[in-house]
């Protein structure tokens, strides 16, 4: 049995099996080919930055909302208590599993409602990307280059009832320091069947 998520982690996943290398090889593969993605999202809307993040945000969501099935039936992991421990479990497990990264979890808000997920560098999504801001100043203020993560984020929340806006605040493509995430719990729903986001 493998750890994730370090040594003093109490997350720990059922077992380690033979899909592990086909899974690492699919999250290289989707890294290799989202800056094509993106960029085609550019050239359709004609660079609307807003709706090319809408764009991003709802696959992601389409896409988290089916990821956690795989995610539970890897880790084995039982509902958490709090949303507190829900961040801790994306951050050391989530991320750890599906892009090979785990962010740090800090911010917290009085409440425990609100914190940040600060992504480290290198962003596998952004690794060998540069923006072009020398020819184009909207694309720094506007576009979220990574914003399929809010929407998986988001989307994997919703399908364990809870309803959750997740944004980036920072960006270190955008030049920022570092990249940072905000996850804001709004409700926790009750068995309610999610309106899909087509």
């Amino acid at each position: 049995m493998e750890r994730i998520g370090g040594e003093d982690s109490m997350y720990q996943p059922r077992a380690v099996n033979e899909t592990r290398l086909t899974h690492s090889q699919n999250s290289e593969l989707f890294t290799l080919t989202y800056g094509s993605l993106v960029a085609q999202l550019c050239r359709d809307f004609e660079n609307n930055y807003r709706e090319v993040n809408n764009q991003l945000d709802k696959m992601g969501y389409n896409i988290g909302c089916r990821l956690i099935e795989e995610f539970l039936a890897k880790t084995g992991i039982q509902r958490c208590s709090s949303f507190k421990e829900t961040a801790d479990v994306i951050s050391k497990l989530g991320f750890r599993l599906f892009l090979n990264i785990q962010p740090h979890v800090e911010n917290w808000s009085n409440d425990n409602k609100v914190c940040s997920l600060i992504i480290p560098e290198p962003n596998p999504l952004t690794e060998f990307v540069e923006l072009p801001v020398s020819t184009d100043s909207k694309i720094a203020r506007e576009l979220w280059y990574s914003q399929i993560l809010c929407g998986v984020i988001r989307g994997a929340l919703q399908m364990v009832q809870l309803d959750c806006d997740v944004y980036f605040v920072k960006d270190a493509l955008r030049g920022d320091e570092r990249t940072e995430m905000k996850l804001k719990l709004n409700k926790v729903l009750k068995d309610e069947v999610p309106a899909g986001e087509d």
